[in-house]
């Protein structure tokens, strides 16, 4: 049984010589092995996102993207993960080939290959198949051999940097795969470590203008936020809380946190301040491409409900929009700009809105 069993569902450019030797230095590695599902049989096709797997209303849309033949892909933590065509929804679950239905994490790789982080393990999608993808590692630098398969793995977040690589937040430790086999990041000798970080349960990454990689830490782990320069990797909890929930880089190439427990902080180049400028705002945080920035309304740890919906700060001032304006009452989890404008909103109870500016529509049922 994985830790993450123990935890309620709501817990899921450095040059590229600098990266091949943090990601794939000291061990080598096999090729990852695929368990490929010939024929999806797409659990459902709706005009609206529908759940079919019998969850409650704790289960959220927890995360979202749109792929670069412009669909959406929303991942849920119970349901599997919808895809949108502008048209229907089709969803994908465990009966399609998904390693499970707590979906914590997608992204879309440079080759157009969409992969989920779920609760036990990891999948991509090549466009035709679903395929489970084991964290296969042969560790030979003691002259032993440690396999690591998926199976029991959550993969709490995905990301991949401006070298390629893309990097994996898991339960049990922080892999990186080149496009050919994956590597454990703490096997490489290299790397200095003072503090002894684990790295296990990392909720964000983000790469600034430096080709610094940021971290935000999760549950159980609470090493609060992280940084790799390309030599050392270092932790501080600069607002007290070990655990950052997300992570965004603004028009001025501020860092924004968000804080799980203890709010939202900015980090300057120099110096990390707490933002105490408004009450009442959440730790979802999103960018807009007109340099906006919106905040999940607060969230209530012990109810699913939400009357804040979701805030838009312009550097000025702030703007609420709740259940007057169409939104839902239920605590907002994801946030996502498409091509458009749009900004789709996803919540409890598997709730999914877009705003586009003047209205709110629903896309769940």
């Amino acid at each position: 049984m994985t830790m993450a069993k123990f935890i309620n569902p709501i817990f899921s450019l450095l040059l590229a010589s600098i990266f091949f030797t943090s990601c794939n230095g000291q061990p080598t590695t096999e090729k990852s092995k695929e368990i490929i599902v010939e024929h999806l049989s797409f659990t459902s096709k709706n005009s609206k996102l529908t759940k079919t797997q019998g969850t409650t209303e704790h289960q959220n849309v927890h995360c979202s993207l749109q792929d670069k033949d412009g669909n959406f892909w929303f991942g849920t933590s119970g349901e599997g993960v919808y895809r949108y065509d502008g048209k229907e929804f089709t969803q994908f679950t465990e009966k399609d080939g998904l390693s499970n239905n707590s979906v914590w994490s997608i992204l879309e790789d440079k080759s157009g290959n969409i992969w989920f982080g779920t609760d036990d393990g990891l999948s991509r999608f090549d466009g035709n198949t679903i395929s489970k993808i084991s964290f296969t590692i042969t560790n030979t630098s003691s002259f032993e051999t440690t396999m690591v398969q998926s199976g029991g793995i959550s993969v709490w977040s995905i990301f991949q940097d401006n070298g390629g690589i893309i990097w994996f937040g898991t339960s049990v430790d922080l892999y990186c795969y080149d496009g050919k086999s994956f590597s454990r990041f703490l096997d490489n000798i290299n790397i200095t470590n003072n503090q002894n970080l684990q790295l296990k349960w990392i909720q964000c990454f983000l790469e600034d203008s430096s080709g610094t990689i940021w971290m935000g830490s999760g549950p159980i782990a609470q090493e609060g936020v992280i940084r790799f320069d390309g030599k050392s990797v270092t932790g501080s909890k600069p607002n007290g809380d070990g655990w950052i929930r997300s992570m965004l880089k603004d028009k001025n190439e501020n860092i924004w946190f968000g804080g799980r427990s203890n709010g939202n902080f900015i980090y300057d180049g120099k110096n990390f301040t707490n933002y105490t400028e408004k009450l009442g705002i959440g730790n979802a945080i999103l960018l807009d491409k007109s340099g906006n920035i919106w905040f999940s309304g607060e969230e209530k740890i012990a109810t699913t409900g939400s009357e804040s919906g979701i805030w838009r700060y312009d550097g000025k001032t702030f703007e609420n929009y709740t259940t007057k304006n169409g939104m839902g009452n239920y605590s907002v989890w994801s946030m996502r700009e498409d091509r458009n404008g749009n900004i789709w909103i996803g919540t409890r109870n598997c709730g999914l809105y877009r705003y586009d500016g003047q209205t709110f529509t629903t896309f769940s049922e």
